[in-house]
């Protein structure tokens, strides 16, 4: 029989909101109220969406205390928590445990390049030293190494390995995960999202829901309960939005979007920088269109 996941729905990779340099915890609060509102499934900050590269150990620790802390147990709250030095992920794994999150999302190594042993001795290795439910993150585009579902399988067997956010773009290798072991597969591509609930996945850790929470949820919560005729609907509705916020390296157009919506101040940290001119008017005419502004 397979296991009931822990961790299903519509899950948003949340955007970390910056003024002047600085966290913008007074615009943190408000995208928080807004997930809860629109009964996003589980709130994830300290990703690659929440510019957690970009963000010093001290702030990243802040931004996931923060976020604990406001949502109170409303819903559950993974922690982006990865590194590609294992020690130091490891550090951010102890402080999810300790600020009681619910979980962390543990990004592969990044440029390193490590090998499928390595990858497996890296993950295993943080499994064994703290009790957390741990969600691997496999975004090869990201970080230049792909996880092969055979070490998803091996890594599977470990109690507190409970899910993987795939964003490989291959339907073909989330079949190849769900073949070879009983993980619950999660969406790391909003454009792939209802393809992947089709083939067994439980859910999307979206960028999109940053800005449509409501959409997002209701066509995984279609899917997931076989409305796929609804689902399909709202899939359809979304692509150009899906399509827009990829214009560029993401979050550069999803936080620009939130900024249009009054959410957020645009303000990234360098090496991010604002849209191209060209590429901001065409975000805005999508937004404008699905009535998001």
């Amino acid at each position: 029989m397979k296991k009931k996941p822990i961790f299903e729905g519509s899950m948003v990779a949340l955007v970390t909101p910056f003024r002047d340099g600085k966290i913008d915890e007074k615009a943190l609060k408000g995208l928080l109220d807004f997930h809860i509102k629109a009964r996003t499934d589980v709130i994830i900050p300290c990703g690659t969406t929440g510019e957690s590269a970009t963000m010093s150990h001290e702030e990243h620790r802040h931004v996931m205390s923060f976020v604990v802390d406001y949502v109170a147990g409303r819903v559950p709250v993974i922690c982006g928590a990865g590194s590609n030095n294992t020690e130091e992920a490891l550090g951010l794994i102890q402080h999810a445990k300790k600020i009681k999150a619910d979980g962390v999302l543990v990004v592969t190594p990044y440029y390193n390049k490590p090998t499928q042993e390595g990858l497996f001795r890296h993950f295993e290795f943080l499994a064994k030293k703290v009790d957390i439910p741990i969600v691997l993150y496999n975004v090869p585009g990201r970080t230049g190494v792909n996880m092969a579902p055979e070490t998803v399988a091996r890594l599977s067997k470990l109690a507190n390995i409970v899910a993987i956010k795939e964003a490989s773009g291959s339907l073909e290798q989330v079949d190849q995960i769900l073949d070879l072991c009983d993980i619950t597969v999660l969406s790391g591509d909003d454009g792939l999202t209802l393809a992947m609930i089709s083939a067994g996945a439980c859910g999307v850790i979206s960028v999109t829901a940053n800005i449509l929470p409501e959409a997002v949820r209701d066509m995984v919560h279609a899917a997931l309960n076989g409305q796929l005729e609804e689902a399909r609907r709202i899939h359809r509705d979304l692509v150009a939005v899906h399509k827009v916020l990829f214009l560029e390296t993401n979050p550069i157009p999803v936080k620009t979007a939130l900024g249009l919506m009054g959410k957020i101040k645009t303000e990234f940290r360098l090496p991010l920088c604002e849209m191209r001119k060209e590429n901001h008017e065409k975000l805005f005419s999508v937004l404008k269109n699905k009535g998001v502004l």
